[in-house]
């Protein structure tokens, strides 16, 4: 089974894309701001994260920052999954590898699980 971390402070939002992933048949494990978010990915060592950037403790771009850091971090793609449009993102973001940067607000849930899809396809 694959797993999939999901870095996301809305609860609601954290919730509902736990239980798409599970119904796609993803292991799915979750973290509600960055700096958890890093310990969790160090432990549960996922095939793919997705991760916000707008989050308490530390933000996206920081807690990919020192994923990247790690041998095993260093090539899971990751997807930002924010409200930030592309051009608000911290520039750092071009240089930490993203596999691809979705606006919440653009795609629904279903959407975002095709997405992951592809990326683990491409992987």
């Amino acid at each position: 089974m694959t797993r999939i971390a999901i870095i996301e402070d809305d609860a609601v939002i954290n919730q509902m894309y736990r239980m798409k992933f599970e119904a796609a048949g993803f292991e799915v494990a979750t973290a509600s701001d960055g700096e958890t978010g890093v310990a969790m990915v160090e432990r549960f060592k996922p095939e793919l994260i997705l991760c916000d950037l707008q989050m308490p403790h530390m933000n996206g771009a920081e807690a990919l920052a020192h994923i990247r850091k790690e041998s095993w971090g260093a090539s899971v793609p990751v997807i930002i999954l924010t409200n930030l449009g592309e051009e608000e993102a911290p520039k750092e973001l071009k240089t930490l590898n993203v596999a691809s940067y979705i606006v919440k607000a653009e795609l629904t849930p279903s959407q975002v699980v095709a997405r992951v899809k592809e990326v683990l396809a491409d992987a």
